[in-house]
């Protein structure tokens, strides 16, 4: 009995170990690997077990619009023409990668000789971009009890950054409960958006800011920029309303004066309001009627 079961062990040992010298069977060191812009990055596809001496080897790549090649035929192609090659037998080398190339990529074996005749495995890469310096934007002074915004944004890094805030170089905690330093501050911070907003800002909050863009392939910071906080003159402020009053009321009543006194009332001599004189000896004056002139006639009184 055991011989029987021994030799029945060997024998699908033997035809596994048979079926698997006639299958192509492809394996990975890494199926998610990642590298920063501009570096050197492998994605490797292994041979396990093949029969087929010269086995057909394509790579493509995987975007939403589709596949695409950028290996076929044995020659680089596509996005990767001139920044790739093969290192024998079918892995993929990166020598200067690119924002671009993050992607899904596929590496596909035939072989024509094996029972087993395709095989594929597909590999995620993800290219890692440094933040650029971001922009940031600081009130230069807030009325003291105000509110005020600053903000910090950069769109170029991959994944996308995170931010923090600095205060004269300090790091600003995302809880203002959490440091006694920033206790009393009333500020929310937002590290996804880069928004760090005052309810009501303190003489305390008066400093230098700057803002960091981060993210895994490095960081990047603006210049720090300085925030005032100064006093609102509230009785400044009404006394020169008043001053402001007193005039537009003393102008007011010294143009009623004038009308009432007939500065502003405007009188024209017309030939219809005219004056007749009062007739003198010998004389009668007769209005004509064209110009509104007077002549005269001689009268001879007896």
């Amino acid at each position: 009995m055991a011989k029987t079961r021994l030799a029945c062990v060997l024998t699908l040992l033997s035809t596994h170990c048979y079926f698997s010298a006639l299958a192509v069977v492809l394996k990975t060191n890494n199926k998610s690997p990642w590298t920063n812009e501009f570096d050197r990055i492998e994605l490797s596809c292994l041979i396990e077990s093949i029969s087929t001496t010269n086995p057909r080897i394509e790579w493509k790549k995987i975007t939403n619009e589709g596949p695409s090649y950028v290996y076929f035929d044995g020659k680089i192609s596509g996005d990767l023409e001139n920044r790739a090659v093969i290192r024998e037998p079918a892995t993929l080398v990166i020598t200067n990668a690119t924002r671009s190339d993050t992607a899904k990529y596929r590496c596909e074996v035939t072989a024509a000789a094996d029972q087993k005749s395709v095989d594929e495995i597909v590999i995620d890469l993800v290219v890692r971009v440094k933040p650029v310096v971001p922009k940031c934007s600081v009130p230069k002074s807030v009325p003291f009890g105000k509110s005020a915004e600053l903000s910090c944004m950069e769109e170029e890094g991959f994944p996308k950054s995170q931010y923090q805030w600095f205060k004269n170089r300090e790091e600003i905690p995302d809880d203002p409960k959490s440091s006694l330093k920033f206790f009393n501050s009333t500020y929310t911070l937002n590290a996804d958006t880069g928004t760090l907003k005052f309810i009501a800002v303190r003489k305390e909050d008066a400093g230098e800011y700057s803002c960091r863009a981060k993210n895994d392939a490095g960081y990047s910071e603006c210049p720090p920029q300085k925030m005032e906080v100064y006093n609102i003159n509230v009785v400044g402020i009404v006394l020169g309303v008043l001053v402001v009053v007193v005039v537009l009321v003393c102008m007011t009543a010294g143009i009623c004066c004038a009308y009432k006194r007939g500065y502003f009332s405007g009188q024209k001599q017309t030939g219809n309001n005219y004056k007749v004189p009062a007739k003198g000896d010998g004389l009668d004056y007769v209005r004509t009627e064209d110009e509104g002139d007077f002549r005269h006639k001689s009268s001879f009184v007896i």
